[in-house]
């Protein structure tokens, strides 16, 4: 199962993988990677570090973030960001699905926080966070929420604030930095202007939910979305956030911000491969930037913990490998 996507690598990363001292990556590098059969993913739900997450869920569903909840100043609901982060860690490190209470608790909150609109904020106040929430609801999707009204309801939505250019942009991201006062964030959500440019963050981040979505991985809009983050991979951005094109190579799993792993991700997961020319020159900087172990640099130091990102980074690399292999057979 494994030769076809490592073809193109210089060495083999999962000897590197494997010696990794945790049973959830192992779990996936087992199943993902080398086919082999597995136990129910449920196994590893109680696992020590999913219980502890669980442990700290707040009555209301959500997770504390350490320190403070709310910022009057920013107008920042910092329990959602902080729902965001365990989310991520919970279905995507341990496969939590909707049939764990805990998952479903983490849900009915943040449906709660759903606008008639459609759309969910409170991490940059009152303002669309298109990037967060499509972020958020891939998440949900995942986790078998994707036949949920609520789940259409925001799909719909983020598709009805696409920018002409195919991708999306956060409409405060338009706003002169020295206009970001406490009045914008407490104030009207502002409408974006579909004539700007479009965000690598907001693309990135938003074409996540579609991608995990099997209904919407065809939809015109959304690979008209895909074909315009492609063709910006390894180039600056026209916003402040995130601009500089070294940011495409400073890899997070979970996957947090855009970076050429979490696109190339969803590109995998919209039905491209290596015959793409954008993808493919995705795939030339990852075969030929392995470390002697057969992983990768994320661009975010050393330490525990970022020993620990680099390894659930190689694994989604090598995830993204075998996917866009199946897709040259597909």
């Amino acid at each position: 199962m494994t030769s076809r996507w490592m073809e193109t690598l210089r060495r083999d990363p999962l000897a590197a993988l494997l010696a990794w001292d945790d049973p959830a990556l192992g779990y996936f590098v087992r199943r993902d990677l080398l086919g082999e059969d597995a136990p129910p993913v449920e196994t590893l739900w109680n696992l020590r570090g999913a219980r502890t997450l669980v442990g700290k869920q707040q009555p209301d569903g959500s997770w504390p973030y350490p320190g403070k909840s709310y910022d009057p100043a920013s107008n920042t609901n910092y329990d959602l960001l902080e729902t965001y982060r365990t989310l991520g860690v919970l279905v995507e490190m341990y496969g939590f699905q909707r049939e764990h209470l805990s998952l479903q608790k983490a849900a009915e909150y943040i449906f709660s926080l759903q606008t008639d609109e459609g759309d969910v904020r409170g991490i940059i106040g009152n303002q669309y966070m298109p990037y967060y929430f499509g972020a958020i609801l891939s998440l949900l999707i995942k986790a078998d929420y994707a036949a949920d009204p609520r789940v259409e309801k925001g799909l719909a939505w983020l598709l009805s604030v696409r920018q002409d250019d195919g991708g999306w942009l956060i409409p405060a991201q338009l706003v002169p930095p020295s206009q970001k006062t406490k009045e914008l964030w407490h104030g009207k959500a502002l409408p974006t202007d579909p004539s700007k440019p479009s965000s690598h963050i907001a693309t990135d981040m938003v074409l996540r939910a579609f991608a995990a979505h099997p209904d919407y991985r065809a939809h015109p809009a959304v690979l008209a979305a895909a074909r315009w983050l492609k063709g910006r991979i390894f180039l600056a951005d026209k916003y402040n956030d995130r601009r500089g094109a070294g940011y495409w190579l400073k890899f997070q799993y979970p996957f947090w911000w855009h970076s050429l792993v979490a696109s190339l991700d969803s590109l995998s997961w919209l039905g491209f491969d290596g015959r793409d020319g954008d993808a493919a020159r995705g795939l030339a900087w990852l075969a030929g930037n392995q470390a002697d172990d057969g992983l990768w640099e994320t661009g975010y130091g050393s330490g525990a913990r970022s020993d620990e990102n680099r390894a659930w980074v190689g694994l989604s690399i090598c995830r993204v490998l075998r996917c866009l292999a199946d897709n040259l057979r597909a």
